[in-house]
């Protein structure tokens, strides 16, 4: 017999797989690594790392792009005085902590505003070369660290001016809790600046101050491994296969202080597509790095070793009895029949077969019991039927059972083996899968992943305020380049404008009369003026998506206002963050105008706690910290949900917009979590063995061994002309083709008899005359 064919070969997979799942279960399902925190909090300061990056390298380019677009805009019109130049500038962008234009034939200062902006660092190859007026960091006096952007103001028959505006690398304000620290770290592994520690710096007591020095400490070693690890690239960072984000990030642990440790999330500032032009921001070589005290959990979990071995040692049990099953009911049944039906086909004939005592392997032994005894003559006739032996013993058959077996009634046969093997394997699948190690509704959930849900979510509306005020700044810078020229010009400029602001759908300029004069990109919706009316406001009610739209006064055009509508799309991939779940924006009413997920256009909130968290994060707003985050269980299901409304300065300070995220808790790396997953993918991978063996069974053997009683069956009844093909090189093939020689030999019997049965009227005659 092939070793790779029959029955033998997916019994011995399955006494394999059981063995090895066995072996899986018992590591998986008994103790876990000690770990001095949930993979999911570390998981989290790595995200909040990557979130802090983000909004640091977003503000960095827009500043550089925002410095150069007006740079651009003044070149293109007349001279400018530089005092004014600063003036205009200031009132356009709040963004710059310093800005100077300095004559660059002379070096002589022209007009200042702001911080004092250092010069002594301006040489030749800050103006000429490669990295020509590429922004660099630059030392102050006071220590701290400024970002120094360039752009040259050129008209004609002007000497060039150089336009230099400082900025600071301070990470986003938004809220870090009470015990989070983020700083942003130079290449060399240097801390520019920090955030988070001022506050616990008013901490009075002696323990309060020994832990501040602790993770002052703690930042300054874990900022330099930061340092070097930030300085691979981001594809060889990462595990072969894996995405996200386009940087270097990943999760530290620093050291230990009365019973706290330290775990840190990094993150390189890096470019948010890579195949576009490179960031600015990203050339910086900066890492942002966010560091929280956690409880040191090793040891809380008690020993889960038995449970595992427990579980490890029934699947044993259960798949042994199952393989036996199978060896008994199915396997041994057939390599009798197959030994029986080939020692009939060499022509031992005198012998009674031994028939199997159930099923298909029956009925193909009393097939064979009836042919041996027609070609050794015990019969008469192609019906004829002798006594067929005692049936109890084992031996020959019974033709009463066999006519049991061709009536009416039901005939499992080999199936029934199997199904009982499916259900001894399903005692152990479905307890383990199913029943063992299920979590419910008082799960106990980190306050840390509460914290972190709530803070990521304060920083995503951040980061979405700065993102509308920048549109309502750029409409402004651009309103003011609008001259009094026709419509043919003013086109050609908002072209121009929405090409560089991708942010917009639609640009047009609304006379006061309320008609649009100059438009560019999609068509424009209606627009009503007014100066009660918001600068940033959202109207299509009732339409498929809503209409955000941003306005600034035309200064040459008396009542005349520029629009833009500000793509929804592009608010969606603000919201979009892993680790975060759903992310809705709703405006005063609840109502959601954007999502990470998709949604419907202004529908409302799902559930009562989520209306209840906006409402009383938009009441907090002004009062202080926001305490909006919290979680929900309904049933068996928790979930993190937060809220976080605008609260910053500029235009939409005042527009009532709320930031609202929710994940279900059941995708944190938690213990119960985990467990809870690794008994249901356990419990998958022993149905997913059952299913193949079993099914490999069913093919292979059950499906031909019951066409082959069929057959067999025809065969005894005397049908000697059909001729049987063996399928399979196996053991079934094998007693195929040992019936196709009996059935040679049941023909040639036949013919014989017919002979001798013609010749002996002939030889009657003959005698006779």
């Amino acid at each position: 017999m092939p070793l790779l064919g029959g029955i033998r070969p997916p019994i011995a997979v399955l006494c394999v797989l059981v063995l090895a799942l066995a072996g899986l279960t018992a590591k998986v399902l008994g103790p876990t690594e000690e770990a001095v925190a949930p993979k999911a909090v570390l998981t989290s300061q790595q995200y909040f790392a990557e979130d802090g990056a983000i909004a640091l390298r977003a503000s960095i380019d827009e500043r550089v792009a925002d410095l150069e677009r007006t740079a651009a805009a003044l070149n293109a019109g007349r001279p400018v005085k530089p005092g004014r130049v600063l003036s205009d500038l200031g009132r356009t962008y709040q963004k710059w902590t310093g800005t100077t234009i300095v004559d660059l034939e002379n070096g002589d200062v022209l007009a200042a505003r702001g911080e004092t902006v250092p010069l002594a660092w301006l040489d030749e190859e800050a103006l000429v070369g490669e990295r020509a007026l590429t922004p660099r960091m630059v030392r102050l006096e006071t220590g701290d660290v400024r970002l120094m952007s360039m752009a040259v103001l050129d008209w004609p028959g002007r000497p060039q001016q150089l336009l230099l505006a400082s900025s600071s690398l301070s990470v986003p304000a938004v809220s870090l809790g009470p015990f989070r620290s983020m700083a942003v770290v130079a290449e060399g592994g240097e801390i520019l600046a920090t955030a988070g520690f001022e506050r616990a710096e008013a901490l009075n007591s002696d323990q309060e101050r020994q832990e501040l020095s602790f993770l002052h400490r703690q930042m300054r070693g874990l900022a330099d491994e930061a340092a070097i690890r930030t300085e691979q690239h981001p594809v060889q960072a990462r595990e072969p296969g894996s995405r996200g984000y386009p940087g270097v990030s990943g999760t530290l642990i620093g050291g230990e202080y009365n019973g706290r440790v330290a775990t840190a999330g990094y993150a390189s500032l890096a470019s948010s597509d890579p195949e576009e032009k490179r960031s600015v921001a990203a050339g910086l070589g900066l890492t942002v790095v966010a560091l929280l005290p956690v409880v040191d959990q090793r040891g809380e979990e008690p020993d889960r070793r038995l449970f595992g071995l427990a579980a490890a040692g029934a699947l044993v049990v259960l798949g042994l009895a199952a393989a036996a099953v199978l060896w008994s009911t199915v396997q041994r049944p057939l390599l009798r029949l197959f030994l029986e039906s080939r020692r009939l086909a060499r022509g031992d004939l005198h012998r009674p077969v031994t028939v199997p005592r159930r099923g298909e392997a029956r009925r193909i032994g009393l097939a064979l019991e009836r042919v041996r005894r027609r070609l050794h003559g015990e019969g008469d006739g192609p019906g004829g039927h002798g006594a067929d032996g005692d049936g109890g013993s084992g031996r020959g058959g019974d033709d009463g059972n066999l006519g049991a077996l061709r009536s009416g009634t039901v005939r499992i046969g080999t199936r029934g083996p199997l199904v009982a093997t499916g259900v001894l394997l399903l005692l152990w699948c479905v307890p383990v899968g199913l029943l063992l190690n299920r979590t419910d509704g008082s799960v106990s959930v980190p306050t840390t992943m509460v914290n972190d849900q709530r803070e990521r979510t304060d920083l995503i509306a951040d980061r979405l305020r700065r993102a509308l005020n920048e549109a309502h700044a750029d409409l402004v810078s651009t309103a003011r380049l609008i001259g009094a020229g026709g419509p043919a010009s003013t086109g050609r400029l908002l072209d121009d404008a929405l090409v560089r602001h991708t942010r917009y759908q639609a640009l047009y300029l609304v006379a006061a009369d309320g008609s649009v004069t100059a438009r560019a990109g999609g068509e424009p919706h209606a627009w009503s003026g007014g100066r009660d009316r918001a600068p940033v406001r959202v109207s299509g009610q009732g339409g498929k998506e809503p209409v955000i739209q941003a306005s600034a006064s035309v200064p040459e055009h008396d009542g005349g206002t520029l629009v833009g509508e500000i793509r929804v799309e592009f608010l969606n991939s603000l919201l979009a963050r892993p680790g975060l779940g759903e992310v809705r924006v709703v405006d005063s009413a609840g109502l959601t105008l954007a999502a990470s997920d998709g949604f419907l256009a202004f529908e409302k909130l799902d559930g009562e706690p989520l209306t209840g968290l906006v409402r009383a994060a938009g009441v907090r707003v002004g009062a202080g910290p926001v305490e909006n985050g919290l979680l929900i269980r309904e049933g068996d299901r928790v979930t993190v949900a937060a809220a976080a409304p605008f609260s910053g300065g500029g235009v939409t300070a005042d527009i009532g917009w709320t930031v609202v995220s929710r994940q279900d808790a059941a995708g944190f790396q938690i213990t119960p979590y985990e467990r809870e997953d690794r008994g249901v993918l356990a419990g998958m991978l022993g149905l997913a063995a059952a299913l193949l063996c079993l099914g490999w069974i069913h093919l292979v053997v059950v499906r031909p061994l019951r066409a082959l009683a069929t057959s067999a069956e025809k065969l005894a009844d005397g049908d000697v002309r059909t001729v049987l093909y063996p399928r399979y090189q196996d053991e079934v093939g094998a007693v195929v083709r040992s019936l196709e020689l009996l059935r040679q030999k049941a023909q040639a019997h036949r013919h014989d008899q017919a002979r001798r049965l013609s010749d002996a009227p002939s030889a009657a005659g003959a005698g006779g005359r």
